[in-house]
């Protein structure tokens, strides 16, 4: 599906954040299970991960850490959602790692398909999919970790225009046990879920997962 986001036009990267943080206040993390930095952090709980994520982004003048496409990850072994034989834990989307309450803004056009709190601890917490139609074809972005209010006065089918604001990073308690950050995932065939999509896969699952979750950074261009 890359020749679907490579035929979109934009002269420059698209924000799905607070558009007063300019994308050069963006910087690259690395979570996966082969960063040695993280060998010395238990990166499952909340307040760790946030302390490491706050020195990188002291360490880089950043105000945003993003990052995460097919990360394999330890960052889940506290939730059993995702644990047992053959685990879950290569990520399908970005992550933008941000402070609490940070706009969540549309990258496109698009209506909402669902929303819902998927509240069990390791889940997304409070959740809003798009969808999208371009050049005929139909896909879907998926905003996981947001506030409680985010999914107040929302409607199935509600028109979202490109850069408007949808939603508000939440709290740790809120997004079910992570440090504030967006998850951010693309979803060809949304496969008759509604509010919710798998957004970590077994590496049994993940040739069809890596193609019906395109990297976002093809829609992005970070």
């Amino acid at each position: 599906m890359e020749h679907l986001f490579k035929n979109i036009k934009r002269d420059k990267s698209i924000s799905i954040l607070d558009a007063n943080i300019p994308i050069s206040e963006y910087y690259p993390i690395d979570l996966s299970d082969s960063n040695k930095d993280l060998d010395y952090v238990n990166i499952s709980n909340p307040e760790e991960c946030q302390n490491y994520i706050d020195l990188i982004l002291k360490n880089s003048g950043a105000k945003v850490a993003y990052g995460g496409y097919l990360e394999r990850r330890n960052l889940y072994k506290e939730s059993q959602l995702f644990s047992g034989h053959n685990q879950r834990n290569i990520h399908l989307g970005l992550d933008f790692w941000c402070s609490v309450g940070t706009e969540v803004l549309a990258p496109l056009d698009g209506r909402i398909h669902s929303f819902k709190n998927n509240s069990e601890l390791g889940d997304y917490g409070p959740t809003i999919i798009l969808e999208h139609s371009i050049f005929g074809e139909v896909f879907y972005s998926l905003y996981g970790h947001l506030s409680v209010e985010s999914l107040e006065g929302l409607l199935v089918g509600q028109e979202i225009k490109a850069n408007q604001t949808i939603a508000n990073l939440g709290r740790p308690e809120i997004n079910v046990n992570y440090a504030p950050h967006l998850h951010f995932q693309l979803v060809m065939d949304i496969e008759g879920y509604f509010g919710d999509y798998p957004g970590v896969c077994r590496q049994d699952d993940l040739e069809f997962y890596s193609k019906n979750c395109p990297n976002p950074n093809l829609l992005l261009g970070l």
